[in-house]
């Protein structure tokens, strides 16, 4: 079975303007990257040229973030949802 992905607002124009999209895998990065073979223009907007990904992105499966848990090694199970939120930055001191 697939596991649930949340697509914000600003990346769904490469996902067919879907809000969930599901995918397979057993790892947040198989789980990434089987996302990012079927929504080939997503890849660029998660990835950096070397493959790891961007330090904006942040991804979190249930409410965990993976950079306090195993990274894209933290298994996933069709259970769970994960989570794409991009880093938000800017605004002005009052």
């Amino acid at each position: 079975m697939a596991t649930k992905i949340l697509i914000p607002t600003p990346l769904r124009p490469y996902t067919a303007k879907q809000d969930v999209v599901e995918a397979d895998g057993q790892t947040v990065g198989e789980l990434l990257a089987n996302m990012t073979a079927q929504y080939t223009g997503l890849r660029q907007h998660l990835y950096k040229e070397d493959g790891t990904l961007r330090s904006f992105v942040n991804i979190y499966v249930n409410d965990d973030d993976i950079r306090y848990l195993d990274k894209e090694r933290t298994p996933v199970t069709p259970d769970d949802t994960v989570s794409i939120i991009p880093s938000v930055a800017g605004g002005r001191a009052s």
